[in-house]
């Protein structure tokens, strides 16, 4: 009856106001609000909120279990909530999400216009203000960790600021600038705001300093910046003081084995009945091995997992669904391959650098791969045997490009080798280097998954064909990374181009050295992304000419330019081998609880773009009631 009372209340106030939409209190905040603990819905959200129209409203309550590998995965929280100033819709449109509009002129002059009544998770204005405290106070700062992100500097030229006024901030250059809007949607979205209200007491020109030195020293910091930069972090998603602007905040405090995110009292949007969003209260990380990941799902212990499950685990998964209550859906992927080799551009050693840069070696490794096994033995034939670059549902693609020196043919290989002065052998037939050694390849891939190990086994036999010895080293994450940047490995495996299916608009800078992340030039990457403040300049002439093409496509006015750079662009890097695809189409396994609602059978699961769930707004999941007999309702 209290719920039903509150929600004639909130439509009288609402009638009286000559607000459009009617809302609707959420259950779980009732009492909390009758206690005046919290404000009433009409006073949490913005004046004009977010609205999202579906074809299968919800309700609210209950809570749901993920499963992840890590602590470090309270991040996945930010990715999977997908609550962005601008974001994609599933067509892959840019739309306003938090903003509430937005203006883009000439390509350089983007106006943004915030929600008025808009509050963070702790009931603070989101404003002009917290933009403004970032790009003056933050970014770029003196020492400081946090510098203008590479997506807002555009040849050199940080952008000029303006506050219009308490809802809306303008962004300018002199040039166009074709990376914000999609950095801004991206998995790990630019923020170019910080909640200014809670990170001004970790903040010189605004805390006490005796206060402000004492929580640096409690934090063991080694200054006032270094304490900002941690408290703030908000993709990283670790500090449960921290304001957010998402579906569910954290309320653990890391290190956990379980963390508990729960909903927004003050989240931006609603359905078209009023309800706020999210429909579940409550979302648990339960941390655990990543082995174990699909053993624990197939025993009904995830509600929602994709993270951690390949495409063997599929029959397995598949057989227990009726005994623990869920679904097993294949979602399509869109990535340029469903794994790549990297031979690293940066590495340190001279003699492997001068090897891996060379383009007669990768052709070689390139076509020793005989990807019709990989796709027989591993994916039952189900993907396609392709290199690393766009998929045909691209209007990019060109099968030419797409299947150059991807033909397994080890005596064309064994001719390149040699031609390289590779013709000394060992007696267990391994080619021997100019210095001597073995042509032993350590070729490193993170433990999250096991597909890598059953691949590289079939590699390893028809590397062994042309004389290259392999060695698959399985390492965690940071390690592996971290191995990869300093140029200790020289080889790495990892998914390929995260958007397989571009078009002419769509920004070509993975095929191009513009991030450290990028692990066959990170070194490359990191000099372009630092503005040459670290790593190394490009010095290959084909990289070189990458780089010349991509910020050619930054300055092309027609999509027909565009399309003509990018088709430069694709020739050049499948040419040169710079990473060499396996196999694409792998079908990703995702577990849903039968009981959770609004989760598409068939889509699909991509980095960027889409965030994997986040493309289809998670914070419209909800859960049906227990059947009669089988339980409480949620």
């Amino acid at each position: 009856m209290r719920g039903f009372a509150l929600f004639l209340f909130a439509v009288a106030l609402l009638v009286a106001s000559g607000r459009a939409e009617a809302v609707v209190e959420t259950p779980i905040f009732a009492d909390a609000v009758a206690t005046r603990q919290l404000p009433p819905i009409e006073q949490r959200l913005p004046a004009n909120p977010s609205v999202v129209h579906l074809g299968d409203p919800g309700i609210h309550g209950g809570a749901i279990d993920l499963l992840m590998a890590s602590d470090v995965d309270t991040r996945q929280m930010v990715v999977y909530g997908y609550a962005r100033l601008v974001g994609y819709n599933r067509a892959y449109e840019i739309v306003p999400d938090i903003l509430e509009a937005f203006e883009v002129e000439e390509g350089r002059i983007f106006t943004f216009h915030l929600r008025s009544g808009h509050r963070w998770s702790d009931g603070q204005p989101f404003t002009a203000e917290d933009f403004r405290y970032y790009f003056e106070d933050v970014a770029g700062l003196e020492g400081t960790n946090d510098p203008l992100p590479i997506e807002m500097v555009v040849e050199g030229e940080r952008p000029r600021f303006e506050m219009i006024d308490a809802w809306t901030v303008r962004y300018s250059w002199s040039l166009p600038n074709p990376y914000f809007l999609t950095a801004l949607a991206g998995p790990r979205p630019l923020f170019p705001y910080r909640p200014a209200h809670y990170l001004k007491q970790f903040h010189a020109k605004y805390a006490d300093p005796k206060k402000l030195d004492e929580m640096v020293k409690a934090a063991s910091q080694r200054n006032w910046m270094a304490l900002h930069y941690v408290m703030g972090q908000q993709y990283r998603n670790q500090n449960p003081n921290l304001p957010a602007l998402d579906p569910w905040v954290l309320t653990t405090e890391p290190p956990a084995r379980r963390f508990v995110f729960k909903r927004n009292a003050f989240y931006h949007r609603v359905d078209e009945n009023g309800r706020q969003l999210p429909y579940i209260d409550e979302v648990r990380i339960n941390i655990t091995n990543n082995k174990l990941i699909p053993i624990k799902t197939g025993s009904g212990e995830s509600d929602l997992q994709a993270r951690g499950l390949n495409f063997q685990n599929f029959t397995v998964i598949k057989q227990s669904e009726d005994d623990f209550d869920y679904a097993t859906h294949l979602w399509k992927t869109a990535q340029g391959s469903r794994w790549a080799l990297f031979p690293n551009m940066s590495a340190t050693d001279p003699n492997w650098r001068t090897l891996l840069r060379d383009v007669r070696f990768r052709r070689a490794l390139s076509m020793a791969i005989d990807r019709h096994e990989l796709n027989q033995v591993i994916y039952y034939g189900l993907a396609r045997e392709t290199g690393n670059l766009v998929l045909p549902e691209s209007p990019l693609y060109e099968a030419a490009f797409a299947q150059r020196w991807t033909k397994f043919d080890v005596a064309a290989a064994n001719r390149l080798l040699d031609e390289l002065g590779l013709t000394r052998r060992n007696a267990q037939g391994t080619r021997l280097m100019a210095n001597g050694t073995p042509l032993d390849i350590t070729l490193v891939f993170a433990t999250e998954e096991s597909e890598p190990s059953d691949l590289l086994e079939l590699i390893r036999d028809s590397w062994a064909r042309i004389g290259v010895k392999l060695y698959p080293k399985p390492l965690t994450r940071d390690l592996f990374r971290n191995g990869v940047f300093a140029g200790s490995i020289k080889m790495s495996m990892w998914s390929g181009v995260e958007n397989g299916i571009p078009t002419a608009t769509s920004s070509p800078q993975e095929f191009a050295p513009t991030l450290q992340q990028q692990l066959q030039w990170p070194k490359w990457g990191q000099y372009v992304e630092t503005r040459g403040r670290s790593g190394e300049p490009v010095d290959l002439a084909a990289a070189q000419e990458l780089s010349a093409l991509n910020t050619e496509w930054t300055r092309a006015v027609t999509d027909a330019e565009r399309a003509r750079i990018w088709r430069s662009i694709l020739d050049i890097y499948s040419d040169q081998v710079f990473s060499i695809g396996l196999i694409s189409g792998v079908p990703q396994v995702v577990v849903v609880n039968r009981r959770l609602r609004n989760v598409p059978a068939e889509a699909i699961y991509n980095w960027d773009p889409g965030a994997h769930f986040g493309i289809y707004r998670p914070d419209t999941f909800w859960l049906a009631p227990v059947a009669k007999g089988k339980g409480l309702t949620p």
